[in-house]
């Protein structure tokens, strides 16, 4: 077994000297260091995550110098979990050895759930006003509906294969048969409103 503790700062201007002191009074001597930001990849926490083995045990100074939210929290401590190490935080006094630290991390979990779905709820709470304010998104259409039903008319007058009518229009005649598609409510356009 043995204890590895992950101190980082979030820029090159700060030090990891606090976070250090604090590991060598707890008596870790395997410390790795790591100079980023929250938001960006750590591949040296990355590299750690890979070394540690069922047993192993990993501190950090605080939460927050671990993960950037609770819901990447819990998806660092699921990789620890399943791979059977511990983890323990210096200043929340959280050790996943104990009933508390283990109902900490199951409240953790709860929570970042609660603000998945909160923020899911949100997202689609703005899709429907979007769409109830009229506005689209997604890649313009290439013919106005005017534009597609004269291509249609002439179409099914049998004198313009989709063909022409593509090149007439400047698309792909994909484009062009998605288009009539739609028109006409076959296809994939069968089902939409």
């Amino acid at each position: 077994m043995t204890v590895y503790g992950y101190a980082r700062v979030s820029t090159l201007e700060q030090n990891t000297a606090a976070q250090l002191a604090a590991f060598k009074r707890a008596g870790i001597h395997h410390v790795v260091q790591e100079k980023r930001s929250a938001v960006k990849d750590r591949p040296e926490l990355e590299r750690l995550l890979r070394v540690l083995q069922s047993g192993d045990v990993l501190v950090v100074y605080k939460l927050d110098r671990l993960a950037r939210s609770v819901s990447h929290f819990v998806k660092v401590f699921d990789v620890l979990k399943g791979r059977g190490v511990g983890f323990r935080s210096l200043t929340e006094a959280i050790e996943t050895d104990t009933p508390q630290g283990r109902m900490f991390l199951h409240l953790l979990s709860a929570f970042a759930e609660f603000e998945r779905e909160l923020i899911r709820e949100r997202c689609l709470a703005g899709q429907r006003a979007a769409r109830a304010a009229g506005r689209t998104w997604g890649v313009k259409r290439a013919l106005s509906d005017e534009d597609t039903a004269q291509a249609v008319a002439a179409w099914r007058s049998g004198w313009y294969t989709q063909a022409v009518l593509a090149d007439m229009l400047g698309i792909s005649q994909a484009c062009m048969r998605d288009h009539i598609h739609r028109f006409e409510r076959r296809g994939r356009w069968a089902l939409q409103p």
